[in-house]
């Protein structure tokens, strides 16, 4: 494995942490909101131009989407586990 597609390992799972810690807040905010409500889709959807920002000014391609769209439910999941 060259130096190139080692730092791209390390983007990747760094915008995966990223994409995973920034929606534990907002997993727990939309636990607590009524299901189907402005606020419930608001704390879904709020932190989506960030992460697209980060992966688009990462140079990360379109391929590595779904590793994000994971990361972003299971925080969603265990942010609404958890109370912050």
């Amino acid at each position: 494995m060259d130096i190139l597609s080692k730092s791209k390992v390390a983007l990747v799972i760094g915008v995966f942490l990223f994409t995973y810690l920034i929606n534990l807040p907002f997993g727990s905010l939309r636990e607590r909101a009524r299901k189907f409500s402005f606020k419930w889709f608001l704390y879904i959807h709020i932190p989506i131009p960030a992460i697209f920002l980060l992966r688009v000014f990462s140079h990360i391609e379109f391929r590595y989407v779904p590793i994000f769209v994971f990361a972003a439910l299971m925080g969603q999941f265990h942010g609404g586990k958890i109370q912050i």
